[in-house]
């Protein structure tokens, strides 16, 4: 499926090949902060299947509990979060932030990892798989 989307601002313009049936929720304690939110929902798309169509993105490296270095990129205008990856091996997949995407009305989630996280007052969302873990 051909996602595109842009930043809250429209600094950024981007399009991508994804497979929609691997959207996820993640409830890691990371994606609270970052998203503000409950939960980050995320379309795994290959870094060589993305297309940055306007702007320059800026960086940040945030290292996970498990001591793995996150990028995590995001527009230096709205600071609106683009997409976290990992570095080396793990570079070669982005998490694109599915909200951004104009399609995301027909990105449904099909599974929640780190759930372990979840707080307490998010009940069931309807996915069909559960991680405690990522």
């Amino acid at each position: 499926m051909k996602v595109t989307g842009s930043c809250l601002c429209g600094a950024i313009v981007f399009e991508a090949e994804a497979n929609p049936e691997r959207v996820l929720i993640c409830h890691c304690t990371d994606c609270q902060k970052s998203s503000g939110s409950a939960f980050r929902t995320i379309l795994p798309v290959r870094a060589d299947r993305f297309t940055l169509l306007k702007g320059e993105p800026r960086e940040f490296v945030k290292t996970a509990q498990s001591g793995a270095r996150r990028p995590q990129v995001f527009c230096a205008d709205c600071g609106t979060h683009l997409y976290g990856t990992g570095e080396g091996e793990a570079a070669r997949v982005l998490g694109l932030r599915a909200g951004l995407c104009d399609e995301r009305a027909e990105l449904i989630p099909k599974r929640e990892i780190w759930c372990q996280s979840a707080l307490a007052w998010v009940g069931e969302l309807g996915t069909q798989e559960r991680n405690e873990q990522g």
